[in-house]
């Protein structure tokens, strides 16, 4: 007999989760939330994916000859660092380059957590480090990079930039000879997958961490003074500057001889974003997500303790930066870098910089608030990601998917591939249609490339959007019209009646359709085969060919190599931070 009043069953008292998540279960959950959009192939129809894809198809077939005749009439390759690239064209021989762009841009995926959870233990405890790792499969800003932008060398420079840190943090704090080893390597390979990110975003993240470096000397009162720690920090820089002047001799040969003069091309990313609500939603709003709501947090957070402020310090520039031309801040630290760069990239940088404090914050809620509060980040975290996709989905940057087939197939057979072609109106399907087209066009898709006076003359970037670049993009075309005799221009496909007037005032004709009618091809008769265009030294000399094809793939397989090598020490002393009051204990332990 029970007592009267004493309950049959009492109710089960949510719990919070008291340990970290293992890192094979983020990345199964990584897995889980990107893998069915890269089978669905999403981001084959991003904007620079058949770019890269293009990039990947020319080193399948000429590993050793960065000169490609497709594009502008002739281009070196040696331009765009080689190492994403050349990872496609190798997977490409068992997957297709689409399948081969889709299995590297997953292994970048994958990379970017473990890279976040190293990264993160720098700052915050192994459990808050493992949330800030699950934060990065839900980023927004890291959807938008992949499913729309199609950045892969971007993340994957991202990637292996992260995963070099701690290395840099135990080589300036121990001098950790393996360290210096291991975080020179995986620099050098994240040079060569892209070099912005080196440029940039390798210093707005490694600068914090000496910072933070020379703080747990203090706190924690080893031997290493400040000078010996800044020295190494100084000697850690002359050694990967010196190895990625290797890596890259090609490319720094090819910028120095054909500097990059061109008029600055428009990028919505460099608007205001206030004035511009479109660009704010599409290069801020969306890519930060839920991450505003933790921006207050941020703020307090860093600058409450010590340990943080570095990277609030880190965060703030970079977030900065993110905004574009909202603020003057990016004009004034970047100079006329300023003209050249996309701030798309830097907002990513910025989401990964604040992970730590949201790792932070998610402790918390679920301390305070158990499995409700877990559910509450989960659904946050979701709504990122779908957000994201969601836009890119509902806001695409092309209004449909060309059949390219017998475009391809006309310009294949016979001997039409003697002259040269245009597009306008493809959008991003142009560079799909290079890549399995032999013959080459006038018009290309990475404007550091450009050569030709009639594309660098104008602020305007490809010829097949050349009416959105208004007056520029026009008098580009004009340009290339009325040199289409020396250029063997013959063919223009056209998919924009905007342009069908000025090619019959210039003395073109329409001869095909393609989609029925969708598609024009329109050509001029008397124009003569197309001659090679002598560009000079811009014309890479075989021994760069070799060092293209075979140093930055070395890199990467080094750090591969390297990176197995046991190391048994940490990567890093996170100091304990100070115990909520009594009355805010951690559910776990009030139980």
């Amino acid at each position: 007999m029970r007592k009267v009043g004493t309950p049959l069953m009492s109710k089960p008292r949510l719990t919070a989760p008291s340990r970290s998540i293992p890192l094979f279960v983020i990345l199964l959950v990584t897995l889980a939330v990107h893998g069915p959009l890269l089978l669905m192939q999403l981001p084959s129809n991003s904007y620079d994916a058949n770019t890269h894809m293009f990039f990947a198809g020319h080193y399948a077939n000429h590993w050793f000859s960065p000169w490609n005749e497709k594009w502008f009439g002739g281009m070196s390759q040696t331009t765009y660092p080689p190492l994403v690239h050349q990872w496609i064209a190798l997977f490409s021989h068992v997957f297709g380059l689409t399948g081969g762009y889709m299995f590297v841009q997953l292994i970048v995926i994958l990379l970017l957590p473990v890279g976040m959870y190293r990264y993160a233990l720098l700052w915050v405890p192994e459990r808050e480090a493992s949330y800030a790792a699950l934060g990065t499969a839900f980023l927004g800003s890291l959807a938008m990079l992949v499913y729309q932008s199609g950045q892969l060398p971007t993340t994957a420079a991202a990637a292996l930039t992260l995963n070099a840190l701690p290395f840099f943090y135990s080589w300036t704090r121990d001098g950790s000879m393996l360290s210096l080893l291991k975080g020179v390597v995986i620099s050098m390979a994240g040079a060569a997958a892209h070099h912005v990110t080196f440029l940039f975003g390798a210093v707005l993240f490694a600068l914090p961490v000496l910072w933070l470096s020379l703080l747990d000397r203090e706190e924690s009162e080893q031997k290493s003074s400040s000078g010996a720690m800044l020295v190494r920090a100084v000697m850690f820089g002359i050694v990967v500057v010196a190895s990625v002047v290797v890596v890259l001799l090609p490319y720094f040969v090819s910028l120095r001889q054909n500097p990059i003069t061109q008029l600055p091309i428009p990028h919505g990313s460099r608007d205001n974003y206030i004035l511009s609500p479109h660009s704010g939603m599409n290069f801020w709003i969306i890519p930060m997500g839920s991450l505003i709501l933790a921006i207050p947090y941020i703020l307090f957070k860093g600058s409450a303790e010590r340990r943080l402020r570095p990277l609030l310090f880190g965060w703030y520039v970079t977030t900065l930066l993110g905004l574009g031309g909202t603020t003057p801040i990016g004009r004034l630290l970047l100079g006329r870098a300023y003209e050249v760069l996309t701030y798309e990239r830097f907002t990513f940088w910025a989401t990964l910089m604040a992970l730590p404090f949201v790792g932070l914050l998610a402790a918390r809620v679920i301390d305070r608030w158990a499995r409700r509060g877990a559910v509450l980040l989960g659904v946050a975290a979701a709504f990122s990601c779908a957000m994201a996709v969601s836009w890119v989905v509902f806001n695409p940057i092309n209004t449909g998917t060309l059949n390219l087939k017998p475009m391809i197939d006309f310009l294949n057979r016979e001997e039409h591939s003697k002259y040269r072609y245009i597009t306008l109106g493809f959008s991003n399907q142009f560079a799909k249609l290079s890549t399995y087209a032999k013959a080459g066009s006038l018009d290309g898709d990475y404007n550091s490339a450009r050569l030709l006076p009639e594309m660098t003359t104008y602020g305007a970037a490809q010829l097949y959007n050349s009416k959105y670049f208004g007056t520029a993009g026009m008098e580009a075309l004009r340009a290339v019209l009325k040199h289409a005799d020396q250029y063997g221009l013959r063919y223009i496909f056209v998919h924009d009646r905007y342009y069908e007037p000025l090619l019959a005032f210039a003395g073109w004709r329409p001869t095909e359709v393609y989609d029925n009618g969708a598609t024009e091809l329109w050509t001029k008769d008397d124009v003569p085969p197309a001659k090679h265009i002598d560009f000079g030294n811009a014309v890479p000399p075989p021994w760069q060919g070799v060092m293209w094809g075979l140093v930055p793939i070395g890199a990467s397989l080094l750090a591969i190599l390297v990176v197995l090598l046991p190391d048994r020490r940490r990567y890093s002393e996170t100091l304990e931070f100070p115990l909520p009051e009594t009355n805010e204990l951690p559910l776990r332990e009030a139980n």
